[in-house]
């Protein structure tokens, strides 16, 4: 398989291995049985509570969430946060596996277990038939397998000892996308951290791609924004002012609005294809159907995460594109209003992170105190956390935690 549409070498040609049916289901097993399980009460070596993918209450909304939750806090009591997005080329098939059962082995799983993984990396092979011809077998020693229930949860273990090296600084990952997060207090810092980052990419074989990361350094609105003095561009690694992360776009000013303008573009190529199979002579109900799996899904995709910085013109926006698909008969003659979609993402997604003590998102919602006195009751038990002009209720979870306390 190849990820580029014109191949000029061999090193852009990935190879797939597809297990058969019955191995994934044991596969499938022993990761839902024994090895997310494992996650929850980790050695203190590695870590999971940076890792959103590939684990049962993660996501691309719960790591974006995170991200943005981390940033406004920081901006709290800083001028300035540098936000590196580090890109490590083919991850998935670098990985060595001596190293990744090494890490396993620290887990909390049963030896039968961790055997039946060792042997099933073991014992593989690769050849390669190109026009006719085939080379020799060579032993695989390194890369997780695409195609097997496995690999995922294989990347996730072999990632978890990648930390910061100072405190204050973070780093947030979703599989392979890695988010290092640097407040104007530890700006120094910056240099160690990458350093340490290329370091364990090395240790692990893996090659960070300094070409294809990015930095974006979000500062505050207004006036405060254009007396502050920015840190030079760190070497090698482009500067931008706005950053696809996830899916989402997240600019420099920390509003939504260069994310809906590339959401209504992308909306209005679905729209165009929704007036073809309208002319097609699909029924209404039918378009309909096609509108809420594919324009209104991509609408709410992440909702949760970016709602909150999207300014009166955003929402304006938003809305007009509604009523014109409300207008062409793809909706629901009474369909629901932009803001009712995104108060139901929120609603849905505060609502399992609330009644779910082992969700990813727990850790950014401190439990409240058990008090001796009786106080009004709320629909939650965590701790209000203080707002400020940055933490306030753009944030996910200062929005919610407000919003459910009464």
């Amino acid at each position: 398989m190849s990820k580029v549409a014109v191949p000029t070498s061999e090193s852009d040609y990935r190879p797939i291995s597809i297990t058969p049916i019955l191995s994934r289901l044991v596969e499938r097993r022993i990761v839902t049985s024994y090895i997310y399980p494992a996650l929850q009460t980790p050695p203190s070596q590695l870590c999971f509570t940076d890792q959103f993918a590939f684990r049962p209450t993660g996501s691309t909304t719960a790591a974006l969430i995170a991200l943005l939750h981390t940033v406004c806090t920081m901006q709290s009591t800083n001028p300035f946060v540098r936000v590196f997005a580090i890109d490590f080329s083919k991850a998935f098939n670098s990985i060595r596996h001596y190293q990744l059962l090494a890490k396993l082995s620290c887990l909390s799983i049963p030896d039968e277990v961790y055997n039946w993984v060792e042997h099933f990396f073991s014992g593989r092979y690769h050849s390669t038939r190109f026009h006719g011809e085939m080379c020799a077998f060579a032993s695989i020693s390194a890369s997780v397998i695409q195609g097997s229930a496995l690999s995922p949860a294989s990347y996730v273990v072999t990632a978890a000892n990648l930390q910061p090296r100072h405190t204050g600084n973070v780093i947030i990952k979703y599989a392979d996308d890695t988010y290092l997060v640097v407040p104007a207090a530890n700006d120094d810092t910056c240099a160690e951290e990458l350093k340490h980052i290329q370091a364990w990419a090395d240790d692990n074989n893996l090659r960070m791609n300094v070409a294809k990361s990015k930095e974006i350094i979000l500062k505050p609105r207004g006036a405060r924004a254009k007396s502050l003095q920015l840190p030079p561009p760190f070497p090698n690694i482009e500067r931008v002012s706005k950053l696809m992360a996830l899916g989402v776009v997240i600019n420099d000013r920390l509003t939504s609005t260069d994310h809906v303008t590339e959401l209504l573009a992308s909306c209005t190529k679905l729209v165009y294809a929704m007036r073809v199979l309208k002319t097609h002579g699909l029924p209404r109900q039918s378009l309909q159907d096609v509108f809420r799996a594919t324009v209104e899904a991509k609408l709410i995709y992440a909702a949760p995460a970016w709602s909150g910085f999207c300014t009166a013109a955003d929402r304006v926006r938003l809305n007009s594109f509604l009523r014109r698909c409300l207008k062409l008969g793809y909706c629901n003659p009474d369909p629901p209003d932009l803001d009712s979609l995104f108060s139901d993402s929120d609603e849905q997604l505060f609502d399992r992170i609330n009644h779910n003590s082992q969700h990813i998102l727990q850790q950014y919602l401190p439990d409240r105190p058990d008090l001796n006195y009786s106080l009004r009751s709320r629909r939650h038990n965590k701790t209000l956390l203080c707002k400020t002009s940055e933490l306030n209720d753009r944030d996910f979870i200062i929005r919610n935690l407000y919003k459910h306390s009464y």
